[in-house]
């Protein structure tokens, strides 16, 4: 994340296995489009949003990442730095591996208006996404239902996270005095002028 000019830039990454609606969320959030055809992405591509979140200008970098397996091994390429993630699917355990716990996850359950086929209840995705450290959101890119909420939602938590951040630095910096003994020595000492 760096701020340039009062803009914070956040990088977000869309992980999940393939076919489980990864780029029909990204367009129906950046473009407000659906397409009923399966699209599959390949590798990576991304997509920027600009928004303003409590007054504050927000650039965000979408990468929506191929979900098939032959291109797994090419997920930290793609997910390397960023501030956040939306998982459709169980990504979790890989993605705090490489980025630690500072990066703010969400969970989608996506695809709501096929209720019929659901395989996990709404109990046990909240309580995964509270075991995780997650937040949970039903969407549904075909109808358009909980994906705006979604990325609202993600981009507050970078922007809270990024000012808390900032403050604790400041806070850290300002009680740390500096004190340079060699710097001190010499000004004290009669080194000061030469004469030629």
């Amino acid at each position: 994340m760096a701020a340039a000019g009062g803009t914070q830039n956040f990088k977000v990454v869309l992980l999940g296995e393939g076919c489980v609606g990864k780029t029909s969320l990204l367009l129906r959030y950046i473009e407000d489009k659906f397409n009923d055809k399966h699209l599959t992405t390949l590798q990576a591509t991304f997509l920027n949003k600009r928004l303003n979140i409590n007054g504050k200008r927000v650039n965000l970098s979408i990468w929506d990442t191929a979900g098939q397996e032959k291109f797994h091994a090419l997920g930290p390429i793609y997910y390397r730095n960023s501030n956040g993630a939306i998982l459709v699917k169980n990504w979790v355990k890989e993605l705090k591996k490489m980025l630690g716990s500072d990066i703010v996850l969400i969970i989608a359950g996506n695809k709501i208006d096929l209720e019929h086929e659901r395989t996990v209840s709404l109990e046990e995705a909240e309580g995964y996404a509270t075991l995780v450290g997650a937040k949970h959101f039903y969407t549904s890119a075909k109808l358009n239902q909980g994906v705006e909420d979604l990325f609202i939602e993600l981009t507050r938590e970078m922007s809270e996270r990024c000012e808390k951040n900032v403050q604790a630095n400041v806070t850290r910096t300002s009680q740390v005095l500096v004190v340079d003994d060699e710097v001190q020595a010499q000004s004290s000492c009669c080194f000061g002028s030469r004469s030629n």
